[in-house]
């Protein structure tokens, strides 16, 4: 199965700075990118200004303290951000992100301005990917921290180099979840989808009280494989707590993909997936209290999901499942 987390690398929004006309900037080259990676600040407590090789400056965004940031694996991060500025004009070039594991390993990545070159923007793609792959979740706590931070806008990305129109994807009536969702089971364990069989009970969560009771599986449809647009929610709960060393962060987060038009239960009503909207809250199981929450769509991403079959229950009752813990609606 492909991993969660790898999705959102593939698949993941890319945040990109608003302009400041009171805020002078300008485009980083791609050889300022590279040497802007190797700059350092040694201490993260106290160093806010730091000049480098005469030429820029490190400048502590906001006078902000550091995030700590904890996700689902009880692991504790730091992340500091600096304004990376050229000295000549005070020109601003970019934001300095220091990402602190809990062993004391610093990664570093480079936000460019807004007027920078698309291929240093695809640059800076390949590098935070590439800490993803050993930070888990790494993406996903910098998107939630910028958003937080900068009141960034959210837009697609390249696609990986793939455009909707060129890969067909089809936007057909048929509502249903690739077989890769895990559905939540009544013996308490979790389902590959296209693994669920007539005769299992699933189960099914009552919106308004909250509560769950089994439901027995009659069908498992499977419609003809075919490239399918697909609809990827990255929902997260956040609890926030300000400290003498900083901002104290624990983040949750699902990731729940089916075709745009499959229903969902928000804060708004009944939507359609592909109409739901950042910001918007849905009902996900909190695997720490074990109890059902609100939960923010914090990314959203319409992707052609390759040639696949997809998948939708019948059921005997109810009117919702639990996928990757996130409640969705019956066809």
């Amino acid at each position: 199965m492909r991993k969660i987390i790898f999705s959102l690398i593939l698949f993941c929004s890319v945040l990109t700075v608003q302009a400041n006309p009171a805020d002078p900037s300008r485009a980083i080259t791609l050889p300022e990118y590279q040497k802007a990676k190797t700059f350092t600040v040694k201490d993260l407590d106290n160093e806010t200004y730091v000049k480098i090789e005469n030429a820029y400056i490190l400048d502590r965004y906001e006078s902000r303290k550091p995030y700590f940031i904890t996700g689902d694996d009880g692991l504790k991060k730091r992340m500091d951000l600096y304004r990376l500025l050229a000295k000549e004009g005070m020109m601003e070039l970019g934001l300095m992100v220091f990402y602190t594991n809990e062993k004391g390993k610093v990664y570093k990545a480079l936000l460019p301005s807004f007027k920078t070159d698309g291929k240093i923007w695809e640059q800076y793609f390949e590098d935070i990917h590439a800490i993803d792959k050993e930070e888990k979740n790494f993406v996903l706590k910098l998107s939630y921290v910028l958003s937080k931070e900068m009141a960034f806008q959210q837009y697609k990305s390249l696609n990986q180099g793939k455009d909707m129109k060129v890969e067909s994807a089809t936007y057909g009536n048929d509502i249903c979840f690739p077989g890769t969702q895990l559905v939540a089971m009544a013996n308490g364990g979790k389902k590959l989808l296209k693994d669920v069989l007539p005769g299992d009970e699933v189960l099914t969560l009552d919106p308004e009280t909250k509560m769950t009771t089994k439901v027995l599986v009659k069908e498992l449809k499977a419609h003809e494989a075919k490239n399918y647009a697909i609809t990827q929610l990255v929902v997260t709960t956040a609890v926030e707590k300000e400290s003498s060393n900083g901002k104290e962060i624990k983040l949750s987060s699902k990731i729940i993909e089916a075709t745009p038009n499959h229903p969902m239960l928000t804060q708004n009503g009944n939507r359609k997936m592909g109409e739901i909207s950042v910001g918007e809250k849905v009902l996900c199981l909190d695997n720490k209290t074990g109890n059902y929450e609100a939960f923010t769509v914090l990314q959203k991403y319409d992707y052609a999901g390759g040639v696949q079959k997809v998948y939708n229950i019948e059921a005997t009752g109810g009117s919702t499942f639990v996928m990757n813990d996130v409640m969705v609606m019956q066809k």
